[in-house]
């Protein structure tokens, strides 16, 4: 039963009207430094730590709960005599219910104007100390580091006479211990970030010790076969516009495949902005590649353009839009077989039209632009780390080294398909026109495969290749490729450049004819 609880709390939120319920059925309140103020501000009668432990807080706060009377209260077994008689001896009382969320280190560091002193002096010792105990005495007390927690606790201490369940107290324990790992292990990476100067203002991006944290978000039926075991876990604070801030609003379970393909699809997507060709973006993805991206005035065209890239492969494949799914572009989508639909929103008209498929598995999405700070790739005893690829090359950046420039709808035509390049598996090559894909060559170990793949796609969609344009996601190595390319009915090409033989491609481009951009950036996707 819960007679006495301390609360230290850095994050205020809710405190008062939880401290005021908890005073309203008898609890009595210890409570530290500012948190005990606001208390007593708000009427409530709390007993300071200080007085508690006959200690003043010391060191400027560093030292205020590091006492047997704080820890022992917590960490006493109630049903061990013994522990008790302890208590009894030294006139300590048990603690029942601890409320504390830590000192805010990693809002602290995030600042560009943080300095050493403020990151150090925002390490929290007394607050895991306490936590720890509290948790590792989950049978006895009752722990909170969330504002979340206080109602559902709350609620069931008034159904129970102040009796907290054992199975509550071991998921409230559970989160401690989630929380502090994860607390350690961002003052962890931030320490081992640091540069060897002495006043610590070089940090390295890839720190000495890399410590993660993800919640598990469901497990899968199976990975990407059968016969392997999934589980998709998000980062605790998932950044703008990801894919892990998903709301499913209807279909059955995702599975491992699906949340691959979703990403790339919604990653796709997202770097079209709303008027970059038309008023809507849609991408259709398929084994992790794109099969068709297009851009229209609404969602419908788009669809509608992005489709007929490859009927065939956009067969149970994932949709995703910048834009609304409004009524119009989900009786087209009806028409197909869908395994995931991605929107920033739904109209009431398109969710009554999926009402009736009820398979398919609809997600909104808020659009954001930002990027996680890194990705990740598993390799055999080890883990590859590097900083997205967020780069969108600006049309100032781009350089013409053909002797015919492009007209400007050639370099709207090479600005689409660079942007689609960027989002198909190496090597990569990618026909456009008209703000729509033509033909894809993806994941080939020889570039002129891809770019004799993509002449194939588009033949076999019925689409024409004449006065398109075509990106390669890395340079021609040879001329071979660009003479395929152009033969296939390439007007313009658009490549980053780099290669030994960069002179005997431009002389290839003269000879074709063709306008050539050089870029300066490779988009590589393994």
């Amino acid at each position: 039963m819960i007679r006495t609880a301390l609360l230290s709390v850095s994050d205020k939120n809710g405190i008062v009207p939880f401290a005021k319920a908890l005073h309203e059925q008898g609890i009595k309140l210890i409570s530290t430094g500012g948190t005990a103020k606001l208390l007593a501000e708000h009427q409530l009668p709390v007993v300071e730590v200080s007085s508690l432990t006959k200690f003043p807080e010391m060191l400027d706060g560093r030292v205020k709960t590091l006492h047997p009377m704080v820890h022992g209260g917590l960490l006493a077994r109630r049903d061990f005599p013994e522990h008790m008689a302890a208590l009894k001896e030294h006139g300590i009382d048990t603690i029942d219910m601890l409320v504390i969320n830590l000192y805010p280190f990693n809002e602290t560091v995030a600042k560009e104007s943080c300095s050493f002193e403020d990151a150090v002096e925002n390490i929290d010792i007394g607050g895991p100390a306490m936590l720890r105990a509290a948790a590792k005495n989950h049978q006895d007390v009752t722990v909170l580091i969330s504002p979340e927690d206080y109602a559902p606790v709350l609620a069931e201490m008034k159904a129970n006479s102040n009796i907290v369940s054992y199975k509550t107290n071991l998921s409230l324990a559970k989160k401690v211990f989630a929380h502090t790992a994860q607390y350690d292990g961002a003052i962890a990476n931030y320490l081992s970030s640091l540069g060897d100067e002495l006043d610590h203002t070089t940090r390295s991006a890839y720190p000495e010790t890399l410590h993660l944290a993800f919640q598990k978000v469901q497990e899968m039926r199976y990975g990407e076969n059968p016969h392997q075991s999934a589980a998709f876990y998000k980062d605790i604070s998932p950044v703008e516009g990801a894919l892990a801030n998903y709301q499913q609003l209807q279909g059955k379970e995702l599975s491992y495949n699906n949340i691959a393909d979703a990403d790339s699809a919604w990653e796709c997507v997202k770097s079209f902005s709303n008027n970059a060709g038309g008023a809507a973006a849609c991408v259709i993805i398929k084994h992790a590649n794109p099969c068709g991206v297009a851009v229209g005035a609404s969602a419908l065209e788009a669809y509608q353009k992005a489709f007929k890239t490859d009927p065939s492969s956009a067969f149970g494949g994932i949709i995703a839009f910048n834009v609304p799914c409004d009524g119009a572009a989900a009786e087209a989508i009806s028409k197909q077989f869908v395994e995931v639909l991605i929107a920033p929103s739904f109209s009431a008209e398109a969710k009554t039209i999926f009402a009736a498929k009820q398979n398919v598995r609809l997600l909104e999405i808020p659009l954001g632009s930002a990027f996680n700070t890194f990705d990740f790739k598993r390799v055999g005893g080890g883990l590859l780390v590097q900083s997205p690829d967020a780069k969108n090359v600006l049309e100032s950046e781009m350089r013409v080294v053909s002797k015919r420039l492009p007209t400007p709808s050639e370099m709207n035509d090479m600005m689409f398909a660079w942007r689609v390049a960027k989002f198909v598996k190496s090597n990569a090559i990618v026909y456009c026109a008209n703000g729509m894909t033509l033909g894809i060559g993806a994941g080939q170990m020889s570039r002129v495969d891809s770019a004799r793949m993509a002449s194939i796609k588009a033949e076999n969609a019925g689409l024409s290749l004449k006065g398109s344009a075509v990106a390669s996601d890395a340079f021609f190595p040879f001329r071979d490729g660009l003479d395929v390319v152009v033969n296939g009915g390439a007007s313009c090409a658009i490549q980053p450049g780099g290669s030994m033989r960069d002179d005997e491609i431009i002389a290839a481009a003269n000879e074709h004819g063709i306008a050539m951009i050089f870029t300066g950036t490779r988009h590589f996707r393994h």
